[in-house]
């Protein structure tokens, strides 16, 4: 190994963005049935559509309705 190197001309990791970090959630039976059923149709995995769905919800600045009856 050299005793020094030279990152004057480094640029950033371009991929940075675009990782993803895995969580575990508990979501009820029929929202994964109906991203499982739109995945079939669609081609997309399912979890990559949710991460799609809440992406937008993020991108448009979405909140839940949290008004329940």
């Amino acid at each position: 190994m050299k005793a020094e190197y030279d990152f004057s001309e480094a640029r950033p990791n371009p991929y940075l963005a675009k990782l993803r970090k895995p969580v575990t959630i508990r979501l009820d039976v029929q929202s994964v049935a109906y991203f499982r059923q739109l995945a079939i149709e669609t081609g997309i995995p399912y979890q990559s559509l949710i991460n799609l769905f809440l992406a937008d919800c993020v991108a448009k600045r979405r909140r839940p309705d949290l008004g329940w009856s």
